[in-house]
């Protein structure tokens, strides 16, 4: 929103074939302006009340030609509860059911807390199932919410603080506050609060862009807020070595026809690094598997569960292109020769689901987490010690994952091609597998060592 003091009225233009033939002009900076009234009090009145802002000292935004005074009377009838509805509404269209849900969790946990009053406030988890279930749920703006939904809309409409408000940085930083705990309030997850943050941020952004505040700028930069702290790192007491990860996946295999089916599927998280999203949606055609040497896996996506209530079909799981990537982007991942015999084994055994999956449930539907978390949980017990068992070594089956490209880094593998591989930036590599990393510098920093020595040894 540029502003100006250089602001130039002009005599009202008599245009006598027009049907409003009174027309006022003024210019705004280098912006031309101009309104035309069917009365010439009409537009004499209006002239004059942008003289008086000018008289007064008032800037003029050159976008909209309007001082500031009259912007703020505009813009502080629109509400913050208005303003998300918005928000949710633009970007409804092109997100995915699962950041449709992230938008909601955040701003369900954000608008209760700009409110102008207190009085009448309905119970906190009604206004969070109003909010995250209706409010923020488009899918769901044509039905008729429960009347004490209703109710408690009704309540956040009317005490909903204006979003001009939001320029005070203690409001900001009241809804920071609010962002960082939960609904008993206890401190959020650190990554939960950050994401939420982001949210905020986007949804004041746009507040900018409707020119909402008297200055261009996010007023969450004003605040000094640092997020809580989370180990990004992978641990490497999560990391199980390879023998460990061929006794685990020899205890998924034991575990009957369920487990028979899924240890290739484990498998995909370790020797191709694969996100679960990803091999539960690998099919045939992805995957080039010779009869000798390496294979390759070519990922193009994944399946994500969001639930029915957030995807456009209003099936429980949305097929998504792959994480940070162009929406026909492909990701191809070599994997050796043993990997490619067990999903030789496990195509010739279990054959593929009728749209060509490898891994399906026993009605051929998508796998489940819940279920396939099970398997895993069981292989941990029967295989493990009882000490290895309660600590974190593999613990969940996305620590899979972290230990094939833990393995790729600690057996030299250049880290950028980790890196491609695993389908992450550089930097994420680096961030998240610091502590494996640092591992592996040892390692290269004692062979530097005894090259040296060999080569300062007298001769």
């Amino acid at each position: 929103m540029p502003l100006t003091y250089d602001v130039r009225l002009y005599a009202i233009e008599v245009r006598r074939d027009r049907p409003k033939p009174y027309r006022l002009r003024w210019l705004v900076g280098q912006r031309k302006h101009s309104k035309s009234y069917k009365v010439k009090a009409q537009a004499d009145g209006r002239r004059s009340e942008l003289m008086t802002a000018v008289r007064r000292g008032d800037q003029f935004d050159e976008e909209s030609g309007l001082p500031v005074s009259e912007l703020r009377a505009i813009h502080g009838s629109v509400t913050w509860y208005e303003h998300t509805r918005t928000y949710v509404e633009r970007k409804w269209e092109k997100a995915p059911a699962k950041s449709r849900k992230n938008y909601a969790d955040a701003l369900a946990t954000i608008t209760p807390a700009l409110v102008k009053s207190t009085a009448g406030r309905p119970e906190s988890r009604l206004l969070r199932r109003a909010l995250y279930g209706w409010a923020y749920n488009k899918n769901r703006w044509e039905e008729e919410p429960p009347a004490d939904v209703a109710a408690a809309l009704h309540w956040l409409s009317k005490y909903s603080l204006p979003v001009s408000a939001l320029e005070d940085p203690a409001l900001v930083r009241q809804a920071l506050d609010a962002l960082s705990r939960k609904l008993d309030g206890k401190q959020a997850a650190p990554r939960t609060a950050r994401r939420k943050r982001a949210c905020l941020s986007d949804v004041l952004g746009l507040a900018v862009e409707e020119q909402y505040f008297t200055t261009p700028v996010n007023p969450l930069t004003t605040v000094k807020w640092t997020a809580p702290k989370s180990a990004e790192e992978v641990d490497p007491d999560s990391v199980a070595n390879p023998r460990q990860i061929r006794a685990l996946l020899k205890g998924v295999r034991e575990q009957g026809p369920r487990g028979a089916h899924l240890e290739a599927f484990f498998g995909c998280l370790y020797y191709a690094a694969m996100r679960p999203a990803e091999a539960a949606a690998l099919s045939r055609a992805q995957c080039h598997l010779p009869e000798s040497g390496w294979g390759t896996l070519t990922l193009r996506g994944g399946v994500v569960r969001a639930g029915r209530s957030w995807t456009n079909d209003g099936q429980a799981h949305e097929a998504r292109h792959l994480k940070a990537r162009a929406e026909k982007d492909s990701r191809p991942i070599p994997i050796p020769p043993h990997f490619v015999r067990l999903l030789q084994q496990h195509i010739e055994t279990h054959g593929t689901a009728p749209d060509g999956r490898l891994f399906r449930t026993s009605r051929g539907g998508l796998l489940q987490e819940t279920g396939y978390g099970e398997v895993w949980a069981k292989a941990r017990q029967d295989v493990l010690t009882e000490e290895e068992a309660a600590s974190l070594l593999a613990r969940r089956p996305y620590d899979l994952r972290h230990a094939g490209v833990s393995f790729w880094l600690s057996s030299g593998v250049d880290p950028m091609e980790c890196a491609r591989r695993a389908g992450h930036t550089i930097a994420v590599l680096f961030r998240v597998y610091a502590k494996v990393l640092a591992q592996t510098q040892e390692r290269a920093n004692r062979r530097i060592d005894a090259a040296l020595r060999e080569w300062n040894e007298p001769e």
